[in-house]
């Protein structure tokens, strides 16, 4: 498990595995986002799984499946609604940590600069130049 953190709020990492969970709490993390969904990873990661075995654990679990090059502005508002209801600090997975980058991005425009917004997920390879226009539009900001 690679547990790479954007603010002390939010983490994103590559896919895990049930017994993950277990550090992941320990690590102080409260709700976890699952943003990768069941078709791409074999049935033993599936959601129900994964859910079930967070829940035993005490842990929040947010379904929140995004499909590369399909992502959609539900799952921007429910990323967003998870964070701002998350009672200590989110961790999201994926396949590689850039889908969970992504929307939080997008979920977090108009909170904090675009170049942050950018520049943070950078750190860890994700590479979100192309979101510039968008995350400005939903920030309201005049460019």
């Amino acid at each position: 498990m690679d547990i790479r953190r954007l603010t002390d709020s939010y983490a994103v990492s590559p896919q895990i595995a049930v017994e993950d969970l277990q550090a992941i709490k320990a690590a102080g993390f409260t709700t976890v986002i699952d943003n990768r969904p069941d078709g791409e990873i074999p049935p033993d990661l599936h959601t129900p799984v994964m859910k079930a075995a967070a829940e035993a654990l005490g842990l929040t679990f947010v379904v929140n499946p995004v499909i590369g090059g399909a992502l959609t502005m539900e799952n921007v508002s429910l990323q967003r609604q998870a964070m701002e209801s998350a009672t200590g600090p989110v961790f999201a997975y994926c396949a590689s940590g850039n889908r969970c980058s992504v929307v939080w991005a997008l979920a977090q425009a108009g909170t904090m600069p675009v170049d942050d917004l950018v520049r943070i997920p950078a750190r860890y390879g994700y590479q979100l130049d192309h979101l510039r226009p968008q995350l400005h539009a939903l920030a309201g900001d005049k460019v």
